[in-house]
């Protein structure tokens, strides 16, 4: 059943249209990361869910009802945004249970709700901290745990876990994953971190200029870039012209096989690291650079004709920098792309 839903919302600061007439749907207990450059939208449109900022037009909808005139504080929702929003004058404690004691109830009905958050989010025994003396990463986990606190029917997050460390923003990702299904609490949240957006969502939407330019899960969005801007945005450099004839398209690099029942004609081609390959012989390059990934290393390498191409490879023989090797391409690993056109229908 959908909880969230958005019919034609746009934004306008003046002649700029910030969010561009977007068409979402939200189900229960879906989490649902926006992803996009700056200036795409993905913190207005949130804010509008929220109640924070007016629409130019369309509609948002909580359980089917109009959210038109309806507060915040009436709406349901958890709330965290970048700039933490903490009270100053409270502990963490009071900080955290602030949601819980607009609801009613004692101090005994709240205090081991309380306690489970600051322990999930790191900070176990802090409530009787003052804000002042956190750190900016702790401020950030206690208005998660605030936020997180009232069980909300939907819980927004911009950027949750920008400002922690690595190690614990990818714990947390795992541990907020499972308490959100255990709630069966419904999430939506912006996050420049594609990887973080990819761990922890069932359904990532990617924005560019106030539009929804691809939505789906992560594994359709990673394996099946809708435009080249999407490929480009996921980080995939490896995009160059191509015309495609069968089961095989020419390009800059040569012969390049594609999936069967390609798109034929002129198109752009996507060729992912992990599709080219180091062999005998191929298209020989010169190694520009070699980056240790943990797993593998990346390579960036110079063809004897067209553009530079990025390469993965184990680590075990990984060739040195300056050294020439020879590549040839898996058609697993290559996308035709279609044509850059933003979607209007993503429910």
């Amino acid at each position: 059943m959908t909880l969230l839903q958005l019919e034609g919302v746009s934004v306008r600061f003046g002649e700029r249209a910030v969010v561009d007439a977007v068409d979402l749907a939200v189900a229960e207990h879906e989490t649902v990361c926006v992803l996009g450059p700056s200036g795409s939208g993905k913190s207005t449109l949130l804010r509008v869910v929220a109640g924070l900022q007016q629409v130019s037009g369309g509609r948002v909808l909580l359980g089917g009802a109009d959210q038109a005139g309806v507060p915040v504080h009436r709406r349901g929702v958890g709330l965290m945004f970048q700039d933490h929003q903490l009270f100053p004058h409270r502990d963490v404690g009071a900080n955290v249970s602030f949601g819980l004691r607009m609801r009613g109830g004692g101090r005994a009905s709240y205090a081991a709700r309380v306690a489970e958050l600051l322990e999930l989010v790191g900070l176990p025994g802090a409530q009787g901290r003052a804000v002042a003396s956190l750190s900016g990463g702790e401020q950030q986990r206690v208005a998660l745990a605030r936020a997180l606190a009232p069980s909300p029917r939907l819980l927004m997050l911009d950027e949750p876990l920008g400002q922690l460390d690595r190690g614990l923003r990818e714990r947390l990702v795992v541990e907020l994953r499972g308490l959100f299904s255990r709630l069966g609490t419904t999430v939506l949240a912006v996050t420049h971190d594609q990887g973080e957006a990819f761990a922890l969502a069932d359904r990532v939407v990617v924005m560019r200029d106030g539009r929804i330019a691809q939505a789906g899960t992560p594994l359709e969005v990673w394996q099946r870039p809708a435009s080249e801007f999407v490929a480009r945005f996921l980080g995939f450099e490896n995009v160059v012209p191509a015309t495609v004839t069968g089961a095989v398209a020419a390009t800059a690099w040569g012969k390049v096989p594609v999936p069967a029942g390609s798109p034929e004609g002129e198109q752009r081609l996507l060729i992912r690291p992990a599709g080219v390959v180091l062999c005998e012989a191929g298209l020989r390059c010169e190694v520009v650079s070699r980056t240790f990934r943990g797993t593998h290393v990346a390579l960036l390498l110079r063809p004897e004709g067209g553009p530079v191409l990025e390469a993965e490879c184990g680590l075990a023989g990984a060739p040195a920098t300056g050294d020439r090797v020879a590549v040839t391409f898996a058609p697993a690993e290559v996308v035709v792309l279609p044509p850059g056109r933003l979607l209007a229908d993503t429910t």
